[in-house]
């Protein structure tokens, strides 16, 4: 009789060396289901052993899942990645593909596109990680009429999707309240202008802390194509209509950026005269000068839980819709302090 090891080894040598059933090494391998650590070891043994490779068309044939997920966000690039290509979405990518391979899967990131239904007609994947979803989403209506799972990041346009809180509130809250902790006497807010629960949240807390403070709100939304310089430019009419300007919350990075370039062509000192804070700390805020206060917002963290809760979702596991995400944490630096 031939000995497996002179041959291509298969899932049922795995299970012989393992002692265990050939079910629970495809179980093992995919993480469609929970095997306890000692069974899983003992098949990641066998198969270094035996060399094993598992016959993925044959997996795809046999189960109809391809192991392949993706994220994915409607957000443009001038507000989810910039020049750089390092931003929001860049992170959450790429930590949500290091957990995908944790479960055994790939990840595939599609990037904003005007037509999602022509571009990914062809493209197949198991589930989604759809990030910080507008109100009539196009990507999230693609997925929904295509019957793939989807988790969000962020708080969701439906009260029926699977999401990861990142606490929006919260957030704004921590960043709002520390600007107004020195004497302040005109503040805006700068954010998006399409309709997402993040502009939305963060504008409901602002005008809350405002009206606690006994001072006027000026909410200015910008279209997020417009990104940088859509701000820079909002921000010089602001400069010119609003003498006693002070301080700047600008809810997205990008328009931050675009804040501080119109400060420093105005002749506007950055912490001295206009103070300035931004949600999230990505590498816009950091190399800033003075770089911009802003919130950790543990995008790896919450990747992760986004891929976890996919898996679950996809292998019929019971688990609940909200999931709560790390909290955010304040980084104070130069551009308030």
């Amino acid at each position: 009789m031939n000995d497996f090891r002179t041959r291509r080894a298969t899932v049922k040598d795995v299970a012989r060396l393992a002692g265990v059933s050939p079910g629970t090494v495809s179980n093992a391998l995919s993480g469609a289901r929970a095997v306890d650590r000692e069974t899983r070891q003992r098949v990641e043994a066998a198969v270094a052993e035996l060399g094993y490779v598992p016959n993925l068309a044959a997996r795809h044939f046999r189960t109809g899942l391809s192991n392949t997920l993706a994220v994915m966000t409607s957000m443009p690039p001038a507000v989810s990645a910039g020049s750089s290509k390092l931003g929001f979405l860049m992170e959450v990518a790429a930590s949500a593909a290091i957990s995908a391979l944790e479960h055994n899967a790939t990840l595939v990131l599609v990037p904003p596109i005007a037509d999602p239904e022509t571009a990914l007609r062809n493209v197949v994947m198991d589930g989604a990680i759809l990030i910080e979803p507008a109100q009539s989403d196009p990507f999230l209506d693609l997925l929904t009429r295509r019957g793939v799972p989807v988790v969000v990041i962020g708080q969701p346009p439906r009260d029926d999707l699977p999401w990861i809180d990142m606490h929006y509130r919260q957030t704004a809250d921590l960043l709002i309240g520390h600007l107004l902790q020195q004497p302040t006497r005109c503040m805006p807010l700068l954010i998006g202008a399409s309709a997402r629960a993040s502009h939305a949240e963060a504008e409901a807390v602002y005008r809350a802390r405002m009206a606690a403070a006994g001072l006027p709100a000026h909410v200015i939304r910008i279209p997020e194509a417009a990104g940088e310089e859509g701000a820079r430019q909002a921000m010089h009419a602001l400069i010119r209509e609003l003498p006693d300007l002070d301080a700047v919350f600008a809810s997205v990075d990008a328009f931050a950026t675009g804040v501080m370039c119109a400060l420093r062509e105005a002749g506007r000192a950055v912490p001295q005269q206009v103070r300035v804070a931004t949600r999230y700390d990505g590498l816009r805020a950091r190399e800033e000068r003075p770089a911009l206060t802003a919130t950790n917002l543990h995008l790896d963290a919450v990747a992760g839980l986004a891929i976890d809760r996919l898996m679950d979702l996809l292998a019929g596991r019971p688990a609940p819709l909200r999931v709560e995400g790390p909290l955010p944490v304040l980084v104070p630096r130069g551009s308030s302090v």
